[in-house]
């Protein structure tokens, strides 16, 4: 079928058909080669972009920064301190007012409502960098690293273990089910997804061969998997949650036991990042139990987390010229 993306919203891939996915998937990996073959199509030249930031970020900031300057648009960083976003201006006239800017806007933030409010009001494209229930945009290069190291989607054995309420798990398990992979959420009961999400999931699995499976048994969860993902065990914000997710969570630390309970000497490990492995961070030294996943995993040659970052390049790159470009 022939994909027209023009002047859509990207919010949750709920919203996208799979074949609508398939053409971004597809438009990342050209665009991808493009720029290791030196190609400048500059498909966004004279875009002008607001990325609003309430949360930090580095590969969501640099990824939407080097995709402007790659196609020919600027990029206009405004931080939570930079705009009087629902401080002294509601948020349907902050949209008012940068969607007669601007030609798209980037949103990451808190509550999933403030990104739906801005694209209903903006009247240019709005895209979600991060919001409490959904990270689309991750989810794109993640499919888009698994397409590269395994050849497709279809049919691939995926597990997310760890949180499986946060909004990566959410928007990987959407995904799993638009592609028809085989996607399992690996976790302690009390952080399975949120049930009305995991029904809707459910009831859109069938028609596109996939499956989806919730459980807290690790080797139902991991057997015979071809790709194992994790994130941190509490979210940005939510750090002094941490004593009590390890003591949930500590048995669901992808390590080399873990690794061998798959039965795949060639599954790979992905993570969103960034990672508590180690002892290098502020958080890892004060939680020295906190490594969702040990460095032995996380820097083996199956670790393909770095791949993922550099992904969200291209995929990012692929979203805005699908909706704005030329």
């Amino acid at each position: 079928m022939s994909v027209n993306l023009k002047g859509r919203n990207f919010l949750t891939l709920k919203d996208f058909l799979p074949d609508e996915i398939d053409h971004l998937l597809a438009l990342s990996l050209k665009l991808k080669q493009d720029k290791m073959s030196g190609i400048r199509s500059r498909n966004l030249e004279g875009k002008n972009i607001a990325l609003i930031f309430e949360k930090p970020s580095t590969r969501t900031r640099c990824a939407f920064v080097v995709a402007c300057n790659d196609e020919g648009a600027h990029a206009e960083y405004l931080g939570k301190n930079d705009i009087q976003l629902a401080k002294k201006e509601s948020v349907k006239d902050t949209a008012r007012v940068l969607g007669r800017m601007f030609d798209g806007i980037q949103f990451r933030g808190f509550s999933h409502r403030t990104a739906e409010e801005l694209a209903a009001f903006a009247g240019v494209p709005v895209w979600n960098g991060l919001t409490d229930k959904f990270h689309p945009t991750q989810v794109l290069a993640d499919f888009m690293t698994v397409t590269e190291c395994l050849g497709g989607l279809k049919g691939i054995k995926m597990a997310y273990v760890g949180d499986g309420s946060n909004n990566v798990a959410n928007s990987l398990m959407i995904g799993g089910a638009k592609m028809g992979l085989d996607f399992r959420i690996v976790t302690h009961e009390s952080l399975f997804p949120d049930p009305g999400l995991l029904a809707e999931v459910r009831e859109m699995a069938p028609a596109c061969g996939a499956r989806i499976t919730c459980t807290s048994n690790i080797d139902e969860g991991v057997d015979g998997i071809d790709v194992i993902y994790t994130d941190v065990w509490a979210s940005m914000g939510d750090e002094e949650r941490l004593p009590e997710r390890i003591g949930m969570l500590k048995q669901y630390q992808v390590n080399e036991k873990m690794i061998e309970r798959t039965g795949n000497p060639n599954v790979i490990f992905l993570h969103c990042l960034p990672s508590f492995h180690g002892r290098d961070t502020e958080i890892s030294a004060r939680f020295p139990d906190v490594c969702e996943v040990t460095d032995e995993v996380f820097e083996h040659p199956r670790s393909k987390v770095f791949d993922q970052a550099e992904n969200r390049v291209h995929t990012i790159k692929a979203v805005m010229v699908a909706t704005i470009g030329k």
